[in-house]
């Protein structure tokens, strides 16, 4: 997946507005920072300083006293200075990249300038990254010279999905002699996004697959494209012979004929997130697996040139409404299916009972294919899953059972129940068990697709050799697929 751009975060240049008695406050703040961070050596020479100056004044050693004020001087002077360049050292922060899965490393980059017009002494870099991430990163840079630029880089690795914030990064100065060390802190943060793990899955053709630019390529118009009764105002570039002349006469502008668009499929990939429906947390959880494999089907779907959409069972659909709420294969969606990704990785148990929202965002019409990733169904729920059926044009269901994920034991009778319902109803459902791969599930759903069984047949899908059956079935390459 392609990840957005750098995110640099810099603060502390020189020459931000802001006013006056601000400043001065700021300044006189700073100052007395400055003082308090004296190290033991600087306050050693102000106190050799002042003591050799009272000496001096007592015994009336002019050449005392001066050795007196270059002890006392020293340490003031480096105060000062290293209070002024505490606000002419910029600090910036890039992510490469600011999107990973789940697993992956992204590196962190920091850079630090020195804007002022003198050099720097010792710099000590801190960021502050969550404890999910590693270990906090520290970095001793030597002298940095007026105008010059120092860069480091660390790493960090997430097991958990989300978006973690990076930052803010702390700078310790110290001057060249040691007599004072400042600590200055950044405001600027940067997130990052920690997506679910995908898994490649086997290009097969799933049960009721059709129009649009799947595996079916059935197009409803020839692609050369008919007119449209419908014009459209012209734009820059647009060949003139298609100027519509009647239409111009009529608006006022120039108008243009359209071409019919070829049909794009379409699938909605549905996550079930109720808290009841799943038991357990963790990496290597029940509703981790369906996050992963939501995921998973996502990005698989748009790369074969589906319109796709995320649907959870509150009725959350990403993206929103705009566009019919599909995201294609453009630029745009592409960005559309980064925001999807992005929902996947801070998306939670919801608080729900039911699939009834759910099943009003798909009540009516044809949405065109139905991913489902199931938790633990009642009666109830399993009937209402099953009437999901009937408002799209195939349906593939993976059904986990939370309770067999915690206990490693087998499918229960419930389960089962469960699965035959949704295949009564016309699903290719699949049950999940702890461990295994959706790329072979996927090829078993394939495989359903081309003996044109199990939509129906509970045993196709059960345990022992069936399931092996189906998969054994699913590695015959289907005219037009890749394999």
């Amino acid at each position: 997946m392609a990840a957005a751009g750098p995110a640099a975060a810099t603060d502390g240049a020189p020459g931000g507005e802001r006013p006056d008695t601000g400043r001065k406050a700021e300044d006189r703040g700073g100052l007395r920072a400055a003082f308090a961070g004296l190290t033991t050596r600087g306050r050693s020479f102000l106190a050799a300083g002042v003591a050799a100056g009272v000496c001096a004044y007592v015994l009336g050693q002019g050449d005392l006293l001066r050795v007196g004020l270059l002890l006392a001087v020293l340490p003031l002077i480096c105060v000062l200075v290293l209070h002024r360049t505490r606000y002419r050292v910029a600090g910036s922060r890039r992510l490469t990249p600011v999107r990973v899965p789940a697993g992956a490393e992204a590196r962190v980059h920091l850079r630090m300038d020195n804007v002022s017009r003198l050099p720097t002494g010792l710099l000590m870099l801190q960021d502050h990254v969550p404890y999910m991430l590693g270990p906090r990163p520290r970095f001793v840079l030597d002298r940095v010279e007026p105008g010059g630029r120092r860069e480091v880089s660390y790493k960090v690795r997430s097991d958990l999905r989300g978006r973690f914030p990076l930052g803010p990064l702390q700078l310790r100065l110290t001057d060249p002699f040691g007599m004072c060390e400042l600590t200055r802190s950044f405001s600027a943060y940067d997130t990052l996004t920690v997506v679910p793990r995908t898994e490649p899955l086997p290009p097969v053709r799933l049960a009721g697959e059709s129009a649009g630019y799947g595996d079916g390529r059935q197009r409803s118009v020839a692609l050369a494209g008919d007119d449209d009764v419908i014009p459209r105002t012209y734009r820059y570039g647009d060949d003139l012979r298609r100027v519509h002349w009647r239409s111009t006469a009529r608006y006022g502008e120039l108008m243009v004929r359209r071409e019919e668009q070829p049909q794009r499929s379409r699938c909605t990939v549905l996550l079930d997130t109720r808290r009841i429906a799943f038991q357990g947390a963790g990496p290597e959880s029940a509703f981790e697996w369906a996050v992963s494999g939501a995921a998973s089907a996502l990005v698989h779907m748009l790369e074969r040139g589906y319109s796709v959409r995320l649907l959870t069972d509150d009725g959350t659909a990403v993206p929103g409404e705009s566009g019919e709420g599909f995201a294609g294969s453009s630029t745009e969606s592409a960005e559309t299916a980064g925001l999807m990704m992005d929902t996947l990785a801070v998306v939670d148990h919801s608080e729900g009972a039911g699939l009834s929202r759910a099943y009003d965002v798909l009540r009516g019409g044809d949405e065109g294919l139905l991913i489902a990733f199931l938790g633990d169904l009642d009666e109830e729920q399993a009937t209402l899953a099953a009437r999901l059926r009937h408002r799209s044009g195939a349906a593939v269901a993976f059904v986990l059972d939370s309770g067999e994920w915690l206990t490693g034991g087998a499918v229960s009778g419930a389960v089962e129940r469960r699965l035959r319902t949704l295949r009564e109803a016309g699903w290719t459902a699949l049950p999940v068990r702890p461990g295994e791969s959706l790329a072979a599930l996927w090829q078993q759903a394939g495989g359903a697709a081309r003996t044109g069984a199990g939509a129906h047949d509970p045993g196709t899908y059960g345990s022992g050799t069936h399931g092996s059956r189906a998969a054994d079935a699913g590695t015959t390459n289907h005219p037009g697929v890749r394999s």
